[in-house]
């Protein structure tokens, strides 16, 4: 198995981009690269670490602490392994119920579905992982700021950053202009909110996001749900922002 990096993201299902972005922080180094032509080829154990990265993704777990997990010696990856097939077959099993529900709607009857198992299922693996590497530094570093935080407080964060990602997308459908004056003081305002209100967002942690902004799937749908590019567009500001 040896497969270009295009082939591998449609394979594994993430976008070539975010390949790229793994690649920078050395969470998933391609198994060869041609000195000649600089392609990335990904091969066997290049799709096993991929499965055990989507799993912990899955879990929603900061790919920070994914990569303290997967590079500890105590890591059991034919486990990890094992319980990314379960979530994936426990998720397609909810789908095609979730279909038949659809199909008996159209048909005129009831929307019935029998329980989640693969919510179950990922809230039980979730807390098993957070019992075992609740004490690495990714983890403790992610938890203590909000470990105290009250529903209140919740949509006082949310509702912050929101707001900061609302002024992105009015920047963007104005045409601003990533380096004017403007961008970057909401790119400043990004910042400190994300300070005040998660944890300390240096320059270098705010690279980072702006990088994963548009290499992870999750959150560029979620961003671009204020206006479509405007993951793209904080992406670049932060970008020039720190540069």
């Amino acid at each position: 198995m040896k497969m270009q990096i295009k082939e591998f993201a449609e394979l594994v299902g993430v976008s070539v981009r975010t390949l790229h972005y793994y690649d920078e922080i050395g969470l998933l180094k391609p198994s060869e690269v041609d000195k000649y032509t600089g392609y990335r080829f990904y091969d066997k154990s290049s799709f096993e670490r991929m499965q055990e990265i989507l799993f912990y993704r899955e879990l929603d777990f900061s790919l920070k602490t994914i990569s303290e997990i997967i590079t500890s010696p105590e890591h059991d990856k034919r486990q990890a392994l094992a319980e990314q097939r379960d979530l994936l077959l426990a998720k397609k099993k909810h789908l095609e119920q979730l279909i038949k529900a659809i199909d008996s709607l159209e048909r005129g009857g009831d929307f019935m579905t029998s329980e989640n198992e693969y919510e179950t299922l990922r809230g039980q693996y979730a807390e098993e992982v957070k019992q075992r590497w609740g004490s690495t530094n990714a983890y403790k570093e992610s938890m203590q700021r909000t470990s105290s935080y009250s529903k209140a407080d919740w949509e006082n964060a949310y509702s912050a950053l929101d707001d900061v990602l609302c002024g992105f997308a009015e920047l963007k459908c104005n045409n601003t202009d990533p380096d004017a004056e403007a961008a970057r003081l909401q790119v400043e305002k990004l910042q400190q909110c994300i300070t005040d209100n998660y944890y300390n967002c240096t320059k270098e942690i705010l690279a980072g996001l702006g990088q994963m902004y548009v290499a992870d799937e999750r959150f560029r749908k979620n961003i671009d749900k204020h206006g479509k590019g405007t993951a793209e567009y904080i992406s670049v500001c932060i970008e020039r922002y720190c540069r």
